[in-house]
């Protein structure tokens, strides 16, 4: 508790009008607020990479936006750091009565039903007039994650496919749709944009669809992707600098090469 204070002191003196940064002082809950979830993206990296080191700083950058916002939040006269440690506090107990109290549950996906269940009730409590069971799913998330929150919370209550296989034939149905509308735009049809943003949604939207039914996290799958992509750019780079060229200004097939190169010396490796 003591190294805690020390950090809620440090920022007390950041914010100080006087004597604290100008740029802690100027900040606000709406510019803050994108910090906060970059460092939460950056926690789940250094958790993908493994790397316990790199984890231990991002989780003290994530506390500091706790921290941050909390301080805020003192100075408006609405709550205090302690207040959010005591209100989750109370939460995880509330939410956990099977082993705070004399509930029981058979299993972790049983445990989910339950917590959404708890959530459910907590917004009827609070006379929440939404009774959809969509109610409560945060807009501001990134569009993928509230989608597959969409698709979980419309699974509750047997709205969800059956397995992966369905889902794989909708995708095929929704990329069809999608070359349509990509012909219509080359053919200058004049709604045909706005149309394929449409279209291009929904196949975002069976995706996220697919990773849930593969128990497959969609960020953790894009974030490999991309790192994927990077290392394998990165190589090509390099095996073009090596013949004393660069990938700019050679043609597709050329650069083409040098991306099989790239992935065939990964296989091999």
């Amino acid at each position: 508790m003591a190294d805690v204070q020390a950090l809620l002191d440090i920022m007390v003196r950041l914010r100080d009008p006087e004597r604290g940064c100008p740029w802690d002082v100027k900040q606000d809950f709406a510019s803050v607020a994108p910090y906060t979830i970059e460092e939460a993206y950056e926690v789940a990296d250094a958790v993908q990479r493994g790397d316990m080191a790199d984890l231990r700083d991002e989780l003290g950058d994530l506390l500091l936006q706790v921290v941050f916002h909390a301080r805020m939040a003192q100075e408006a006269g609405h709550f205090a750091f302690a207040d959010v440690v005591d209100a989750i506090s109370e939460k995880m107990l509330r939410r956990h009565p099977h082993v705070f109290a004399d509930a029981t549950v058979e299993d972790a996906d049983a445990q989910t039903l339950a917590w959404e269940e708890h959530k459910r009730l907590e917004r009827q409590a609070r006379g929440d007039a939404d009774t959809s069971a969509l109610a409560g799913i945060a807009r501001g998330l990134p569009e993928w994650q509230r989608a597959v929150k969409l698709q979980k919370r419309a699974a509750t209550v047997g709205f969800d496919w059956p397995g992966p296989a369905p889902v794989i034939a909708k995708l095929h149905e929704e990329i069809e749709e999608v070359r349509v509308e990509f012909d219509a735009v080359a053919a200058g049809d004049g709604a045909a944009r706005d149309r394929l943003e449409d279209e291009l949604g929904d196949v975002l939207f069976v995706v996220a669809n697919l990773t849930r039914h593969g128990k497959v996290d969609f960020g953790a799958a894009l974030r490999r992707a991309n790192q994927k992509f990077e290392r394998r750019f990165r190589r090509m780079e390099a095996l073009a600098a090596a013949e004393g060229t660069t990938l700019a200004g050679q043609s597709l097939q050329a650069q083409d090469a040098y991306w099989n190169r790239a992935k065939a010396e990964e296989r091999a490796g």
